[in-house]
């Protein structure tokens, strides 16, 4: 069964059309990873998905009912939640401050807390620097933060657009580590990433987008095998 199924997904910033009747699915409980070039689509993709951009066409069903064009507060209350590029954190709050958001939806006070516990223990660092402004951490605990905020909504489904942006080698070793131990936990991942080694290295299951269209999809193994993404994104 899949989280999410994307079907014939077409968008257009005025009368210019970016993605051309996508197909893919997310299945639960796996990481899927949509690699290519600056401008394939990547982001409008996730922009559609969450609610940003309305598409001209297609379905975007999770757990099979449909979002297409629902309001974005609306579709993180139903269980998928973004993590933006550049991470996007609230600079003049405190880590707590912007972990405490990522909740506002839940009204219950124990499960709130009991969220908020469980993003501390995942990243010990945050719980280290709750009381410092965001803005003052580096890039990897930025990151950190920003997964962590995401997790306080309670997603069945986490998008993630570029998480290794900007970090050092050994910091995107680790923000990927602990992607792959929420896959463990059972929390279902769709990836946008450049970093195709990177993504191809944890996924399950890869696409590859150019200029707006599908060009191939297969098992992440079977995809950075591939001699045209060998050449094309692994540095072959």
């Amino acid at each position: 069964m899949s989280t999410l199924e994307v079907h014939g997904l077409t968008c257009a910033y005025g009368r210019t059309e970016v993605l051309h009747g996508l197909d893919f699915a997310v299945p639960d409980g796996r990481i899927v990873c949509l690699i290519g070039a600056n401008g394939a689509g990547k982001t409008t993709t996730l922009r559609a998905l969450s609610g940003q951009i309305r598409p001209r066409a297609g379905r975007i069903l999770l757990d099979g009912a449909e979002i297409a064009g629902m309001a974005p507060h609306r579709i993180v209350a139903r269980g998928m939640v973004q993590v933006p590029e550049g991470r996007q954190v609230f600079a003049s709050l405190s880590v707590d401050e912007n972990l405490a958001l990522g909740a506002w939806l839940c009204a219950d006070a124990h499960e709130r807390a009991r969220r908020r516990e469980a993003a501390l223990s995942r990243f010990p660092r945050l719980r280290e620097r709750l009381r410092q402004p965001a803005g003052a951490l580096s890039g990897g605990e930025q990151q950190m933060l920003a997964i962590g905020r995401a997790l306080m909504a309670g997603p069945k489904l986490l998008l993630l657009d570029e998480p290794s942006m900007g970090l050092a080698p050994l910091v995107v070793e680790e923000i990927f580590a602990i992607l792959a131990g929420l896959r463990r936990e059972g929390i279902t991942i769709l990836l946008i990433e450049q970093n195709a080694s990177a993504a191809l290295e944890i996924a399950d299951t890869a696409y590859v987008i150019e200029t707006g269209r599908i060009a191939l999809s297969g098992s992440a193994a079977e995809v950075a095998r591939n001699p045209a993404v060998v050449a094309a994104y692994l540095g072959g």
